[in-house]
């Protein structure tokens, strides 16, 4: 049974389950101190995971992929989350299950083999990436002309991480500006994505969107499968500065909010400053999956 001690959310920590604001790691963490860690995060509507089984492909992948050895198998995983988000009562949720470094065995070692990886997951009231009232006029971006995304070659962006030197130096600048986020562009000058979403572009009936430089998202995939069931062409490439502000209409898609309409980029104001129309209609067709018993896990609180 959920109590007040969760009304702020809830952790799994080393086999239990506690409020969130006992939940609590080593400062000897390499997960802390070299940000050698990867996590995953999948929300739960109205009582419901969405889409859980591809998070926890997209989780397992990484884990392999940083060479992470945890104990959890990925059904224990899936329990253990289906239990932290129960124990919290929270029917509206922004879940997150995380692998780590974790603490070298042996005190000063630089052996990254000598680290013992751990699992840890925690569960929070549900997190918009943009705010509603922002989405419902459409989200202002500022794409960085000072600040390049990181390389794929030195941080895989497709890996879920914690490297967020050159999102949070671009969120500065478009903050300190007065827009809402910012959009980086690699060293080509192609956009890549945003910090939490990833971002499309409709142009004479066609859905683009960045195929470099980007986390490959769920809520990105989604979208991809709605624009194809409508008939329309998605192309995944390298995509230019000047194309997404000649686009007709421009998205972001992200797990905290779904579909967010964008209404201003740089200078560029899209739609006479109003969300699009397919924009719209895509937004909603995503939340209808939501009610669709093949993509949704429901809890048992």
């Amino acid at each position: 049974m959920a109590n007040e001690h969760f009304s702020k959310g809830a952790a799994w920590i080393e086999g239990d389950i506690v409020p969130i604001s006992e939940a609590k790691i080593s400062v000897l963490d390499w997960g802390l101190t070299r940000s050698d860690i990867t996590y995953d995060v999948v929300h739960v509507w109205e009582g419901a995971f969405f889409r859980l089984e591809d998070y926890l492909d997209r989780f397992h992948a990484s884990i392999h992929s940083l060479r992470l050895d945890i104990a959890q198998s990925r059904e224990d995983i899936a329990q253990i989350l289906h239990q932290m988000v129960a124990a919290s009562g929270l029917t509206e949720a922004y879940v997150s299950m995380v692998a780590s470094r974790g603490v070298p065995s042996i005190p000063g070692s630089r052996d990254p083999r000598h680290c013992s990886n751990h699992f840890y997951a925690w569960a929070v009231p549900f997190v918009w990436v943009i705010k509603p009232e922002v989405a419902k006029r459409g989200a202002r971006l500022r794409v960085s002309d000072n600040t390049l995304r990181i390389s794929p070659q030195s941080v895989d962006p497709r890996v879920k991480n914690y490297h967020w030197g050159d999102m949070t130096k671009g969120l500065f600048e478009a903050l300190d500006a007065g827009y809402d986020s910012a959009v980086l562009v690699d060293e080509t000058g192609h956009i890549t994505e945003g910090p939490g979403f990833n971002i499309f572009a409709i142009s004479s009936g066609k859905l683009l969107t960045p195929k470099s430089g980007v986390l490959e998202g769920i809520t990105r995939q989604t979208v991809m499968e709605i624009c194809q069931e409508m008939d329309m062409d998605v192309e995944v490439r390298a995509v230019s500065l000047a194309e997404i502000l000649d686009a007709e209409e421009v998205f972001l898609s992200t797990t905290g909010g779904g579909v967010t309409p964008v209404t201003r980029i740089n200078n560029k104001i899209f739609g006479n400053d109003s969300p699009g129309t397919l924009t719209k209609k895509i937004s909603a067709s995503y939340w209808a999956l939501h009610k669709d018993e093949k993509y949704s896990q429901k809890i048992k609180y």
